[in-house]
């Protein structure tokens, strides 16, 4: 019969098909996509100090010797630790050129014009960037502050200061501006604070910090003390500190460093961000005076959140010789000094500064027991 033959080849016809991937193999399960991890946006630490002018060479030759290498060598391990290191260039970097300003005395001429060359310097020893928002910037003219800013670039040094001339860049993952701003023709205006607002706004909405600088205040040994209004020095205007520092915060800025009275001044805390009202001189050679409070060279070293809060900061010492440069002060004056006006101009700003430079915020909780404290 053939019936069992018939048989057996419907089974293996039924077999070999069942052999097939189409009928009976389960399908691959897809393979999820590996989570993205994304990156924990860190603390920035800013360094920063006041004026900076590392000699000049006109009208006479008042370079230092060596040719100024040594001036920086104390500060270079602290200026270098930071993730941004900030200081204001006074006067300009520039060969020959034909001064801006007349001097009627050459021993009193505050005009100052540094070989280009210094702008290596100031790279080795830390800086990051640098405003030539400032009354010496032009010294030699618009001409001579773009000979400053092409010397800077040639080092990768970043600058601000020059209308439209903002420092813009990249630190741990943060995407940082810089400007800086003066009462002085061609600098972004301190006196026109509701441009200056705009002008931080539109930074902030494309940043995520916002650094600002300002050369503003009067002048001299006696101008440690935040006023509190409009300052005017040989009668020009040269702003209301506060009440721009205030507006620009409010507008999105995450710091505020002062300088131009070349003395130091205090500190605020303001909405959870710092305003340091004048850092003095930093490192003057020549043409600008250094004794007494104008010789203090305070460094200020400042931690921000991701998001701009202050978190500590640290005031260090140090002083201003001649021929030496600037080192380091034992004797804390600078902490002296700043904690002092500090406690006197601002006296509810939720800051503590120890004798030791440490700077914290506090509460307002603990403002009210510390002077409960100094009552009994």
């Amino acid at each position: 019969m053939r019936i069992f033959p018939l048989l057996v080849l419907f089974i293996a016809v039924i077999l070999t098909g069942c052999a097939t991937p189409v009928c009976c193999d389960k399908p691959t399960p897809a393979k999820k996509p590996a989570p993205q991890l994304v990156k924990k946006k860190r603390d920035i630490r800013i360094t920063a100090v006041g004026d900076i002018m590392l000699g000049t060479n006109f009208p006479d030759d008042r370079l230092a010797p060596d040719d100024g290498i040594h001036l920086l060598n104390a500060m270079t391990p602290i200026l270098n630790k930071a993730d941004i290191t900030f200081g204001n260039l006074e006067g300009v970097l520039l060969e020959g050129g034909e001064a801006a300003k007349k001097c009627k005395k050459r021993s009193s001429c505050y005009v100052f014009r540094s070989p280009p060359h210094y702008a290596k310097y100031l790279k080795a020893a830390g800086f990051d960037v640098l405003s030539l928002a400032n009354n010496h910037a032009r010294d030699f003219g618009e001409e001579g502050r773009t000979a400053t800013m092409q010397a800077l670039a040639a080092v990768k040094l970043r600058h601000t200061g020059r209308v439209g001339d903002i420092a813009q860049w990249k630190i741990k993952d943060s995407r940082v501006s810089w400007i800086a701003f003066a009462p002085f023709g061609g600098s972004h205006d301190l006196l026109d604070i509701p441009l200056a607002i705009k002008q931080v706004k539109v930074l902030a909405a494309s940043s995520d910090l916002v650094f600002v600088s300002i050369h503003a205040g009067a002048e001299g040994k006696d101008v440690k003390h935040v006023p509190f209004k409009t300052e005017m020095f040989y009668g020009e205007d040269r702003g209301d500190v506060v009440k721009f520092s205030h507006a620009v915060i409010d507008a999105g800025a995450d710091l505020v460093i002062g300088h131009g009275p070349h003395v130091p001044r205090a500190l605020e805390l303001y909405k959870n961000r710092l305003i340091a009202y004048s850092l003095g001189n930093f490192l003057t050679y020549q043409g600008i005076r250094i004794t007494g409070d104008n010789g203090v060279a305070p460094v200020l070293s400042v931690t921000v959140s991701p998001e701009g809060r202050f978190k500590q900061g640290q005031i260090i010492s140090a002083r201003q010789y001649r021929p030496q440069g600037t080192l380091l002060d034992k004797s804390q004056k600078a902490v002296k000094i700043i904690q002092q006006l500090t406690q006197h101009d601002f006296p509810e700003t939720p800051l503590q500064i120890s004798d030791t430079g440490l700077i914290i915020p506090i509460s307002r909780l603990q403002i009210k027991n510390q002077k409960n404290s100094s009552l009994q």
